[in-house]
């Protein structure tokens, strides 16, 4: 009897000892599991563009370079990111909604919106949010005007013209200048300010000035024809794309033949669709990125962006992945960690993009200013055989 009981006891007291095990081993690997899901947790980056619609395609680019950018972030393992765009369709209305709805998701960080109208709107609200913002591609001065948290990848719109008006002066590309620009974009309206007040300076003769709006932007026969009149032998054009594609066609079929010269938002003409290439010939524009560089960070990128959209990236996709690196960038270096606030993110954001360099595939070396502005070098750019080429 005194036998039997031992048995029993050893057994009851081996089989406690086991669930005593058992329990230690099941907390730990639920304390391990609870780590990793921490360490692994992201810091979440939301942006608002043009998806669908007429700027789609600089809505898309710049966030395909920012997925590109991301990917290869979260393959190094350490800080991981998570993206998420939401479509605004060019619209300052539903680019506030978009940003809302990125709120709700528990965005960390914002990359504002594409392009300038939509992004003055979402700063306002990423200001009283105290979310730090980094736009790839709005260029407008009111974006980023009293508002500390807000930073540009892209020129701004003053640089922008200052810069043309200089490069066409210092390389003698002109005698007489026609200006042509979209005055219900404060895109086109700011570059041209600053152009023609640079113009002014250097003795430019600016001969022409005509304007359209988003409704007239179909026929462009008068300010063309005012521009042929005056003798313009250069047509200075601060515009997206698709109207300038019209404003090369309709000038070729009146058989007027001047240089073109644009700015950044001309960059993807040559992948608008049925468009014909030859019409652009010639034509030069300022911008940071040149996707026939041979440089091996800007080759690799190109090469990876036409496997997965089987497209050439444009300055705006370049510029969406500049972003993403400088926001490594600048996490990393403040130990900016995915269980922190949105606010203390900021806070350590702008502290390090108005002391850090970064190096991207649209300029090395680029600083911010107090204001979010960002310093980095254009390169000019010719358009020849249907490919860029550097003017340099």
């Amino acid at each position: 009897m005194k036998r039997t009981l031992c048995i029993v006891l050893a057994i009851v007291f081996i089989v406690g000892c086991c669930a005593g095990c058992g329990s230690s081993t099941s907390t730990t690997a639920a304390t391990s599991s609870a780590k990793s899901a921490t360490t692994n947790a992201a810091i979440k980056i939301g942006g608002t563009g043009p998806l669908t619609g007429a700027a789609a395609i600089y809505g898309n680019a710049a966030k395909n370079g920012a997925e590109i950018a991301v990917a290869e972030i979260n393959a190094m393992g350490g800080l991981q990111f998570e993206l998420k765009y939401e479509d605004d369709t060019n619209d300052a209305e539903k680019a506030v909604n978009a940003y809302d709805a990125l709120k709700d998701w528990g965005m960390q960080i914002s990359l504002g919106s594409v392009t300038s109208k939509p992004c003055e709107a979402t700063a306002a609200d990423t200001y009283s949010d105290r979310i730090f913002a980094l736009t790839p591609s709005a260029s407008s001065t009111a974006v980023n005007n009293g508002k500390d948290n807000m930073f540009q990848m892209c020129f701004s719109d003053p640089n922008q013209g200052s810069a043309s008006a200089q490069y066409i002066f210092d390389k003698k590309m002109a005698t007489k200048v026609a200006v042509i620009y979209k005055n219900d974009d404060v895109y086109s309206k700011g570059i041209y300010t600053t152009f023609t007040s640079k113009a002014k300076d250097l003795g430019l003769d600016i001969v022409s000035t005509t304007t359209f709006t988003e409704d007239s932007q179909t026929d462009f026969s008068v300010q063309l024809t005012e521009a042929q009149k005056a003798g313009a032998d250069l047509l200075f054009l601060p515009m997206y794309y698709t109207p300038a594609s019209l404003i090369f066609k309709q000038a070729k079929s009146m058989g007027y033949s001047p240089k073109y010269f644009g700015v950044d938002g001309m960059d993807g003409i040559l992948t608008l669709e049925n468009f014909d290439k030859s019409l652009a010939e010639g034509v030069m524009l300022l911008t940071p990125f040149n996707s026939d560089s041979k440089d091996s960070k800007t080759a690799a990128f190109v090469a990876k962006y036409k496997a997965k959209f089987n497209e050439t990236p444009n300055q705006f996709a370049a510029d969406g992945y500049d972003c993403i690196y400088a926001l490594y960038q600048a996490c990393t270096a403040s130990t900016i960690t995915a269980d922190m606030s949105a606010s203390d993110i900021c806070t350590k954001m702008i502290s390090q993009f108005t002391t850090m360099k970064f190096d991207g595939l649209t300029g090395t070396g680029m600083t911010w200013d107090k204001t979010g502005a960002v310093t980095k070098s254009p390169k000019g750019m010719v358009i020849k055989n249907g490919a860029y080429a550097g003017l340099d």
